[in-house]
């Protein structure tokens, strides 16, 4: 169907945050009124680090599609779906990551100057990478792997350069039972 695939990321995202919660925090070092050194500010913008930014985040750009046009998923609430004759724009959200795409690219483009005129965005690329996992589209399909995660896993453990075995054990010398030994709690780790 020539679907390809794109990714967007929202700079700042939960600055686009409303939080309706009354929050406060104390002045930060640097930043004090010298006049009232003990009061407080009322957040009404979600910050970085906040428990409520994320969610404050996330209603505020699921609001945003709802009134463009998308329904959500019914399954995953973080999936969004625009039906346009005949074709349709899916739109994966990941906190501030944002993966997309369509049965016709022109919905792609739309998609992407819809996100910018409301938010600060990275241009719209070809997904190649997400959360860990190696992205190749082909004309065949789209090959997902997790080549580069498995490596950085072998280099950190110093397994590089371990000569691989077709089989984790000796073939020669099957494992028998030891009788003697104490049983093993599968549940420790």
């Amino acid at each position: 169907m020539g679907f390809m695939v794109y990714q967007m990321d929202v700079k700042s995202a939960f600055l686009h945050g409303q939080i309706e919660e009354e929050v406060y925090v104390c002045q930060p070092p640097g930043f004090e009124d010298p006049d009232h050194p003990d009061k407080v500010y009322k957040v009404v913008k979600a910050l970085y680090g906040m428990h409520q930014a994320p969610r404050a985040w996330y209603d505020t750009l699921a609001n945003y599609l709802l009134c463009n046009g998308f329904e959500r998923g019914k399954i995953d609430q973080t999936l969004f779906i625009k039906r346009h004759k005949g074709h349709i724009l899916l739109v994966q959200i990941y906190v501030d990551d944002i993966i997309f795409g369509s049965t016709k690219k022109e919905l792609c483009d739309e998609f992407e100057k819809l996100m910018k005129n409301k938010f600060q965005m990275s241009s719209m690329e070809e997904l190649t990478f997400f959360l860990g996992l190696k992205v190749q589209q082909k004309k065949k399909g789209i090959f997902i792997s997790q080549d580069k995660y498995v490596h950085e896993i072998l280099r950190k453990f110093n397994y590089s350069d371990v000569k691989s075995a077709p089989a984790p054990t000796d073939l020669e010398k099957p494992l028998v039972q030891d009788g003697d030994a104490a049983d093993v709690d599968e549940h420790l780790q």
